[in-house]
């Protein structure tokens, strides 16, 4: 499916009614976005935020149009709600098509403890006061899903981390490709898939996602931003039939092997401990070792944390191990295994404590991740939320707020809000006015149309990379 992209109909629809409902005489509406819990499960810290540039670009790109404001008249007439059509036009006459708000961000790559602002949204024109609240449903699918994806990726870097430490000892840059995204097939679309893998590799730098790419190159001049290397799936085995599955595996070798180079081969298909220690680790034990580079063993079915443990006891019998300075085992360098299926961050710490149990190194493993990294993620993971919070009107600022009886953690903040850094609290978010602008980590990222700092792909990782 595709439309010509418009912010007008990148809306809910009740949106274009909300004109009408605000006090008379409003002329500022102040919003904020912010992660408000952490319903995961999963033990963090806060959120990693990332995904608003992508949004902001487009909007800086794609300045309303007239045609833009007749087809969306047409469409919410048909559609049976009010449009504000005279504003949507001051919009286009007055200010060339480009949205009048000011975005404020922290930095993209920043984690922040839950229940903080991370964004600040305000209108920068009178006459369009109402365009902040109206662009909540584009906000917030821009922020929730990269950031939320994001998380989760760095929640297995911080896992993957602990073992490391415990394990190996291999540079601390290993583990950038111990996170492989196999997400692309299950992701909702290719946008989502696009959007998901970038804030992967926000994380990590291995990928199957090719949509990733792109979008990491379009939005953040980052030109190739993962990597992947040659690999089987069951139907390129499984077409050689059962009897030919060494010769399907010797292809795999010959076709792709060579000095440096690395080939994963799914070995299931039929006994993965057989082919691990029959045909791996003596028919082509003498190609394996010869070819100079990294056979990668891809075990895909039954329980993950037995089954790796088998593989990679029956891989080091037939190839050996040396004992790194840490006392754990490290395979033959010419063999390693990947897991990827049934992985998710609690599967990932379960296989990792029965591989030190087992005196195995981190070093032995990658894990591939697909669904549980891009789709088994929503808006409530981390209970994400756009909330108006100060309204001007007639010159004067006041505070616009919730307060629930039924659902105290649906509370709302009050005001216009800053982002501080305390060095005895952290960060945590205070009145606007109660600080120097200059100490506020919310800074202008977009005012009327322009991209003001725009991040690169390498600042972003980097910033990820100081909180570990």
């Amino acid at each position: 499916m595709s439309m010509a992209y418009t912010p007008i109909l990148a809306a809910d629809s009740y949106k274009a009614s909300h004109k009408w409902q605000y006090p008379e005489g409003t002329e500022y509406v102040s919003s904020y976005i912010e992660a408000r819990a952490n319903n995961s499960g999963l033990d963090l810290p806060g959120s990693v935020f990332f995904g608003l540039q992508p949004l902001l670009r487009q909007w800086a790109e794609t300045p309303i149009t007239d045609s833009d404001i007749r087809r969306s008249a047409a469409v919410f007439a048909a559609h049976g709600v009010p449009f504000f059509e005279e504003g949507w036009r001051w919009i286009l006459d007055a200010h060339q098509g480009r949205l009048p708000v000011e975005v404020r961000a922290v930095a993209e790559g920043s984690v922040v403890p839950f229940n903080n602002a991370v964004v600040q949204v305000v209108n920068t024109d009178p006459k369009a006061f109402w365009l902040t609240s109206y662009l909540e449903t584009g906000l917030q699918r821009a922020v929730w899903y990269a950031s939320t994806v994001a998380t989760v990726s760095w929640s297995v870097k911080r896992i993957l981390r602990e073992f490391w430490a415990l394990t190996s000892d291999s540079p601390v840059e290993s583990l950038d490709f111990k996170l492989h995204d196999f997400g692309a097939r299950g992701a909702s679309s290719g946008e989502s898939a696009a959007l998901g893998g970038m804030a992967h590799l926000v994380n990590f730098k291995g990928t199957d996602t090719v949509e990733a790419l792109l979008a990491a190159d379009e939005f953040y001049g980052e030109a190739m931003a993962g990597f992947s290397i040659p690999a089987a799936e069951h139907s390129t085995i499984t077409s050689w039939g059962r009897d030919g599955e060494v010769a399907a595996y010797a292809n795999m070798l010959r076709q792709f092997g060579g000095p440096g180079r690395l080939v994963a081969v799914v070995s299931d298909s039929y006994d993965v401990f057989h082919a691990v220690e029959k045909l791996w680790g003596e028919e082509l034990r003498a190609q394996v070792l010869d070819i100079g580079g990294t056979l990668v063993i891809r075990p895909d079915s039954g329980d993950p944390v037995t089954v790796v443990a088998r593989v990679l006891d029956l891989a080091a019998k037939a190839f050996g191990t040396e004992t790194n300075a840490k006392g754990y085992r490290v395979l033959n360098p010419a063999v390693r295994v990947i897991q990827g299926d049934g992985v998710n961050p609690k599967s990932i710490r379960a296989i990792l404590q029965r591989m030190k149990n087992d005196g195995f190194a981190i070093d032995n493993i990658a894990f591939g991740m697909g669904g549980a990294l891009l789709q088994k993620v929503d808006r409530d993971t981390f209970s994400w939320a756009m909330k108006a919070s100060a309204i001007g009107i007639g010159g004067h600022w006041r505070d616009v707020y919730k307060e629930p009886v039924t659902d105290q953690g649906k509370g709302s903040k009050r005001g216009r809000l800053a982002l501080v850094r305390d060095h005895g609290l952290g960060l945590r978010t205070v009145p606007l006015d109660s600080v120097p602008d200059a100490d506020n980590l919310l800074r202008p990222v977009f005012r009327d149309g322009i991209l003001l700092a725009p991040t690169t792909f390498a600042e972003v990782r980097a910033r990820v990379a100081e909180t570990l």
